[in-house]
Parts: structure tokens; C-alpha cells; sequence
């Protein structure tokens, strides 16, 4: 019997073209967890809490007062985007072949999509291309223009500008060919008939008056789509080739027209006024008025969320937008009067994601085959040499070169002592990665999962949400290091990583002995269904919400908080995947394991605050970090770090701690 909460996992795809959209329904998952949501005009200081818009958004305004802002306060937690965009469902965003390392998921690999020209995109790249700071230039803000009509700032003028290029879209009436082969005029220009469609749509009469150029091209006359007399097709249109799709130019042209033909649009008025309106329907009137939210489906308007989304290509509304942007620069319009739609996310970086570089991100241990091997501080024979180390050595490679230099692959690698440096591959040879444990954790906080040791020259593979869980296959190789203990981990899906102990609570030790002296305040639980059945992870505790996505027998998620509500027979939990993602299901899906720390609780006055059961230089370097407002300690954290025991955190604590360690 099939109950609300289990579903046979399957996959909808549904696209087509409109002009050179791909709407890819590409998962049933659509997680909507938000605040409230909003768009606001924008006004100076009116982003202060979104760490790098306000001087990007003033520096446009500076030089083109005629543009308006609005920002569109998506309400959505950053970290459970970038997880909705990419682990959720992976495919939903593509990228090139031609890109490699940092650019392509490692869960993927080289996995082909699509034609097999494509790979699936890492959460590096996702974030890179979703954060909007990136965009917010001259160069790149057209993927963010309304594309809502507005009579204030369109107007048939700049229209006329748009098509200009295209000879075929001039003079003040339109002749074209009726169904039965015989000539026909309508007494309206283009640019008219695009400013009536666009009005009636409520879709920007520039945008429909590119898409339309763009489509069918700048000659003598228009595309085979909507030339009207394409063989067997002959009256029908189709000026925004919706529906043309097909492996070959033939069959893309027949399904366009075939489209058409079924539609009734066998005159240029009819197909321009039906495409505006389709366009309109199933993009702008459902909170996708940017190609960067018709790219990224961040807009919760319509009831949904991440599911559609015109195109896998994760470039996609930078390409386009680019595009968009030359085109106005053409025309001479770049000064008129646009109005462009910013989105802001809760809890995103300080600082805009950087791109992936090339280097391939890897997690290896190695060993040194040559004596007196130098270690350089850059890839290439000019680095400066950091040490050498010798044949036998064993080292941890964090980055594979993807092209030579001076001659070599240069590759990353973390000494013991966790220095960092390049070593040319060819005195390298690949071992087997020695697991000293099998402890299973949860993160107590949103943490970032990193390639190597240390906050300073390794690359965050992903971020981990409170309540990850995640498995410690190794610890103690790295203690100290930019003033934390770090553990490696790894996920549900292989993926490997480090992480500071101090963010990972044990909830299982599997007779092991635990350097982590915080108390479990969670509890692990596996899916139980029938076998081939999945059950419905959804946005709240009703079987009404959106479902964030599909668990299958067996699947490990952490319970972070029992019993929320009740509601259409079910008693729900709140939970969170190995994937990080969170959610509500019906407890009675759920295997509860008992609670176990694997630890005991360590006494406040130990100024262990680390965590490794011995006090050490990391211990006063954590609590000297605290007071200086650069890191965050939980509430057991902050009992350890009252050294003196007064109930505050301060210097004394920090003197304290410093003097026990020199007696």
C-alpha cells in the first residue's frame, strides 16, 4: 500500500526551446524552506547586512543614474541553495567539457549529460556562477534586467532601435503568406506589434524585441520558422521557436512549425502576441522576470522551487546576459531607463565565491620516490624552495595539476607538520590512504569541508549543515594547525575531507576512544520503508509541502529535533540528510539509534577547549581567537575557555592558560 510518505523514486524531464531556452524539470524535489519573501526597491545602506552589494550596486548607479534597483529577498538559507542546486539532484546544473578540475562534481566525475559534451558541475562552480556579486558589473547585470513590462522606461522608440540591424523587421506595414499560399498585409509595423504584445503580456517589449532578432536573425527575411512559406508548413509562425527542438536542423524547423500549426498561428501578429503571452506565462508571471531566475529558480512566488529551470548549462544567464548586454551597447541604449532585479541569500560568505581554478581537487596520500626532493611555494621551477624531503617520506596531495609547467605537473601536497607546497608529480607515486578509525560524527555547526589541513592554502570542497553526519576514518596526523585539531571525514557519498574536530559532536565510537569531549545532543536514525520504495522528505510537517526530496531504505539522516507537529495522521521530525539537507518526515519511517557520545564530559577548568585532552598551544590560540571575535565556540566551548571560572570569557583566561602551559 502506498503511504503519502513513500513515492517510487523516478526522474521528470520535460524541455523545450524558447528561443534558446531548455525548461528542465530535472527532479521532483522542490525545497522550500524561506523567510519571508520579498522584493523592495533598493536604496543606499539598505544591504548592509549582505556583506559587498551595496558598493557594487552604487558603483552602477554612479555611472548610469537612470537605473533602477530592486532586491528580491529570496528568504533562502545560501548553504541549503547551493545543496538544492547540486547534491539534491545531480545534473540540474551542467558544465562544458572543456572545463576540468574544481569545475566538475566529484561525485560525477566524468559522467557525460546531455550530447556528452557535458559534465556535472561542482558546488565550487554553482556557487561561483549563483553568487550575484560576481555579476553585479557592467559587463555582466543584464542577466538580472526585468524582463516585466514597463511603459516608464519602454517604449516603441527603443524597440525600433533593437530591430534596426534586421532588414526583414522594417517599414510601417508587415505582407506575409496566409495558408493558402495567397499575400496578406497587416497594417502595423513590428516595432507596434511587439510594444501591443508586450503590453498585453506584461513582458519587456526590449526583451521580446531581442529574443525575436536573436531568433530569426538580421537578413533579408526571416528564419524557415517564421518565413511562412517553409515547405508543408507554408502560413504558420514561429517567431520565438517554442517547441524546436530536434537532433538536426530539419526536425528542429518541423517541430517549431508543427507547434505553430497546432496553435492556430498562421499570421505574425497571432505568433508574436501567443509567444510574448507563452513566455510570459511560464516564466515572468511565476517569479522568473531575470534569465537569472529563470536560470536559478530561487523564487518561491509560484509555489515551488529549483525544478524550473530553462537550461542545465550552469553558465547559462551569464552567457546570455553578456549577449543582451552587447546589444543595447550597440543600439546606444546602454544610458535608458532599465530596472534590474538583485537576488540576496541568508547567510552567504563575506566574501563574493571565487571560481574554481583547474587544478583538480584531490584527497591522496603519497610517497616521495627520490631524495632531497624540493618543495617549492609555487608550481614552477621559480617557486621558492619551502624544504625538501626525501625517498619513503609520506605526504597528503590536495590538488593534481591539469597542465604542466617549466616541463612538470606541479602538485599540491601537505607535509606532517602541515606545511604546504609543490612538488613535481614525477618524484610522487600514489598510496593507500591508511584509516586509523571509523568513528561516526555530526557537525554541531555549518562548517566547510576542506581538501587538506588547515584554513590557509587548502580548498573547501563543500559546506556541511548542522547536523551532518559524516564518518572520522582518520585523526591526530594534523593537530595544531592554524589553531585547530583536524579530523578527515567522509560522507555518505564517498566524499572525503578535513575537517577541526571542535564542529564534530561523536554520537558512535564503535569501541574506539574519542578526542571530542562534547555532549550528543543528537540522535542518528535510519529510513525504514519496504524495499524499492522511497520516503518524501518534505519543506514542513504536512503532507501538503513541497517534497525536498526522496530517502530510500536504509538511508542514515540525523533527528534534530522529535515530534514538531502533527498533522495528517503523522507524527513528524525534523531531520537532516547525509546530504545536508533539511527537512520533515513522518517518525514512523524512521529507525532511532540510542543516543551515544562516546565521551565523557571534560571539566570546565581544564581549558581543553580543542578537545584533545591535553592542554596545549591550540587550547589558548582558540580562546585568544574567541575574544578577538575571528571564531565561534558552542556553549560547552565557551565553559572550557572560562579558565578562571568568573562566568566571562576575557584576557585573564587567555594569561592563564598561556602561564599553565610554561610551568
Amino acid at each position: 500500500m502506498l503511504k503519502d510518505s513513500i513515492l517510487p523514486k523516478k526522474t521528470k524531464i520535460i524541455s523545450m526551446i524558447v528561443i534558446s531556452f531548455f525548461v528542465i524539470y530535472m527532479c521532483t524535489s522542490s525545497f522550500i524552506q524561506v523567510k519571508a519573501q520579498s522584493t523592495q526597491n533598493y536604496s543606499s545602506g539598505s544591504l548592509a547586512s549582505y556583506p559587498g552589494y551595496d558598493n557594487l550596486i552604487q558603483n552602477l548607479k554612479n555611472k548610469y543614474p537612470n537605473w533602477q534597483f530592486k532586491v528580491l529577498h529570496t528568504g533562502l538559507d545560501w548553504n541549503q541553495v547551493i545543496k538544492n542546486e547540486t547534491t539534491a539532484c545531480h545534473g540540474r546544473n551542467l558544465i562544458y567539457s572543456n572545463k576540468s578540475g574544481g569545475w566538475i562534481c566529484s561525485t560525477c566525475g566524468d559522467k557525460h549529460y546531455d550530447n556528452g559534451s557535458w559534465r556535472c558541475a561542482s558546488e565550487t562552480a554553482v556557487s561561483y556562477y549563483m553568487d550575484p556579486r560576481n555579476w553585479i558589473n557592467e559587463d555582466y547585470i543584464f542577466q538580472f534586467e526585468n524582463l516585466s513590462f514597463d511603459e516608464n522606461t519602454q517604449n516603441i522608440d527603443g524597440v525600433n532601435k533593437i530591430i534596426s540591424g534586421a532588414s526583414w523587421m522594417q517599414g510601417n506595414s508587415i505582407t506575409y503568406t496566409r495558408t493558402d499560399g495567397s499575400r496578406a498585409t497587416i497594417n502595423k509595423s513590428y516595432a507596434q506589434l511587439i510594444m501591443e504584445a508586450s503590453r498585453e503580456a506584461n513582458i519587456s517589449a526590449y526583451h521580446l524585441a531581442a529574443r525575436i532578432v536573436q531568433e530569426q536573425g538580421t537578413g533579408s527575411s526571416a528564419s524557415a520558422t517564421a518565413s511562412g512559406t517553409y515547405s508543408g508548413y507554408t502560413g504558420y509562425y514561429n517567431y520565438c521557436n517554442i517547441g524546436a527542438t530536434g537532433s538536426s536542423s530539419a526536425t528542429v524547423i518541423a517541430n517549431g512549425l508543427n507547434y505553430a500549426r497546432n496553435r492556430g498561428w498562421s499570421d505574425p501578429e497571432t505568433s508574436i502576441k501567443q509567444s510574448a503571452a507563452y513566455i510570459a506565462r511560464n516564466y515572468i508571471s511565476v517569479g522568473q522576470s531575470t534569465l537569472y531566475l529563470q536560470k536559478f529558480d530561487v523564487d518561491s512566488s509560484d509555489g515551488s522551487l529549483y525544478n524550473h529551470q530553462y537550461m542545465q548549462n550552469v553558465s547559462a544567464a551569464v552567457s546570455e546576459g553578456t549577449s543582451v548586454k552587447s546589444s543595447y551597447s550597440k543600439l546606444g541604449i546602454l544610458n535608458s531607463n532599465f530596472t534590474f532585479i538583485i537576488p540576496v541569500y541568508e547567510n552567504m560568505p563575506s566574501s563574493a565565491c571565487a571560481s574554481p581554478d583547474n587544478a583538480s581537487i584531490v584527497n591522496q596520500n603519497v610517497e616521495v620516490t627520490g631524495d632531497d626532493v624540493q618543495v617549492r611555494s609555487s608550481g614552477s621551477l621559480f617557486g621558492s624552495v619551502l624544504t625538501r624531503v626525501n625517498k619513503g617520506d609520506v605526504l597528503l596531495r590536495i590538488e593534481c595539476a591539469t597542465g604542466q609547467n617549466n616541463g612538470y605537473y606541479w602538485d599540491k601536497v601537505v607535509l606532517p607538520s602541515g606545511l604546504k607546497g609543490y612538488i613535481a608529480r614525477n618524484y610522487l607515486k600514489e598510496i593507500a590512504t591508511p584509516d586509523n578509525c571509523n568513528i561516526s560524527a555530526v557537525t554541531n555547526t555549518d562548517v566547510n569541508l576542506r581538501n587538506g589541513p588547515g584554513t590557509v592554502g587548502t580548498s573547501i570542497i563543500t559546506t556541511l549543515i548542522n547536523g551532518q553526519n559524516v564518518t572520522i576514518v582518520e585523526k591526530g596526523s594534523y593537530n595544531n594547525i592554524n589553531g585547530y585539531n583536524w579530523v578527515k571525514v567522509k560522507l555518505s557519498n564517498g566524499t572525503q575531507g578535513y575537517i577541526a574536530d571542535q564542529y564534530l559532536t561523536i554520537v558512535s565510537d564503535n569501541g574506539a576512544n574519542s578526542n571530542n569531549n562534547q555532549q550528543t545532543n543528537y540522535m542518528i536514525a535510519t529510513i525504514k520503508c519496504d524495499d524499492g520504495s522511497c520516503v518524501r522528505l518534505r519543506s514542513a510537517a504536512t503532507t501538503s509541502s513541497s517534497i525536498v526530496t526522496e530517502l530510500g531504505k536504509g538511508t542514515t539522516v540525523t533527528v534534530m529535533q522529535e515530534n514538531v507537529a502533527n498533522a495528517n495522521g503523522y507524527t513528524w521530525d525534523k531531520i537532516v540528510t547525509s546530504e545536508g539537507l533539511e527537512g520533515y518526515i513522518a517518525n514512523n519511517y524512521l529507525v532511532k539509534q540510542a543516543q551515544n557520545s562516546g565521551t565523557t564530559s571534560t571539566p570546565s577548568t581544564s581549558g581543553d577547549v580543542n578537545g584533545n585532552n591535553r592542554l596545549d598551544a591550540g587550547d589558548y590560540v582558540m580562546i585568544k581567537n574567541y575574544i578577538m571575535d575571528s571564531v565561534s565556540l558552542n556553549d560547552n566551548q565557551k565553559k572550557i575557555a572560562d579558565f578562571n571560572g568568573d562566568g566571562k570569557i576575557n584576557s585573564s583566561d587567555y594569561v592563564l592558560v598561556k602561564n599553565k602551559l610554561m610551568e
